[in-house]
């Protein structure tokens, strides 16, 4: 009896994932080398990619199910400017709201099905980025350039982003 519980459950396990449909989002960077602004140090560029990677993958989560969300960045300029004279063993960024705003520019194409829903090219940028309210933490990592991708992706695909920061 056991083994025949055991086996329906198995059987209901795989057919539920081999119906079910999840939102996924894919995210490719078109060289990176050459984008405005990322740090220049290797470890510190590839985190921070890794980081726009994580943030535009949480949104895409909100997605209706079975919608893939594919989005090709080709260019970032980030938040602020470095300044090497105050390096202590990585970049330091200075920020003041003049002309260091965050800026993003990025191709999108917006599936179901195999089916285009929508697709088109942004040019992301926020250059009040310093006098709006951020509800993401001060030592969020990319603070600003999240609230910038959070206002686009909402105008874009008309889902409200819940703005929670890790801890």
């Amino acid at each position: 009896m056991q083994k025949q519980t055991t086996r329906a459950l198995i059987a209901g396990l795989a057919l539920l994932a081999s119906s079910a449909t999840w939102a996924a989002t894919e995210v490719h960077f078109s060289k990176p080398d050459q984008f405005t602004d990322i740090p220049f140090n290797p470890q510190e560029r590839e985190e921070v990619l890794k980081e726009l990677s994580r943030h535009f993958e949480k949104l895409g989560a909100s997605l209706p199910s079975g919608q893939n969300l594919k989005i090709d960045v080709t260019d970032v300029d980030l938040a602020g400017r470095e300044n090497p004279s105050l390096r202590a063993g990585q970049d330091i960024r200075v920020m003041n709201g003049r002309v260091d705003w965050p800026r993003m520019r990025l191709h999108y194409v917006l599936e179901q099905d195999g089916k285009v829903l929508r697709s088109g090219d942004a040019a992301l940028s926020d250059m009040s980025y310093l006098s709006r309210i951020n509800h993401y933490f001060s030592n969020e990592k990319l603070r600003y350039e999240k609230l910038m991708i959070d206002d686009w992706y909402g105008d874009t695909f008309g889902i409200k982003v819940k703005r929670q920061a890790r801890k």
